[in-house]
C-alpha cells in the first residue's frame, strides 16, 4: 500500500471530503493539521510546488493536489493504481 500523507486544517469541507474518499477506500493516511501561518504549511506549499490551499495530498511522496484532484484521479479510474503501488 503507498504511502498517503494529507494536510489539513480545522472547518475545511474539501478536507473532509479528500478524507472521507481515503476511508472509503479502506486507505491509511497521515493527516497533518496545517493551518495557516503555521510551519506545516510553509511545508506543504514547499512540497506541493506553491500551492497554497488544503487539503494538500501526497501519495508516495508524490503531490497529487486537493479534494478535486484526488476525485479527478478516481474518476479517470487512476486513483487506485497510484494507492497499489
Amino acid at each position: 500500500m503507498a504511502k498517503v500523507e494529507i494536510y489539513v486544517q480545522d472547518f475545511c469541507p474539501y478536507c473532509a471530503r479528500a478524507k472521507a474518499l481515503l476511508d472509503r477506500k479502506g486507505v491509511a493516511y497521515r493527516e497533518i493539521y496545517a493551518p495557516n501561518g503555521s510551519a506545516a504549511r510553509a511545508e506543504a506549499i514547499a512540497r506541493s510546488g506553491g500551492r497554497t490551499t488544503v487539503p494538500q495530498v501526497f501519495i508516495n511522496g508524490v503531490p497529487v493536489g486537493g479534494s478535486d484532484d484526488l476525485h479527478a484521479l478516481e474518476r479517470a479510474g487512476r486513483l487506485d493504481a497510484m494507492l497499489a503501488a
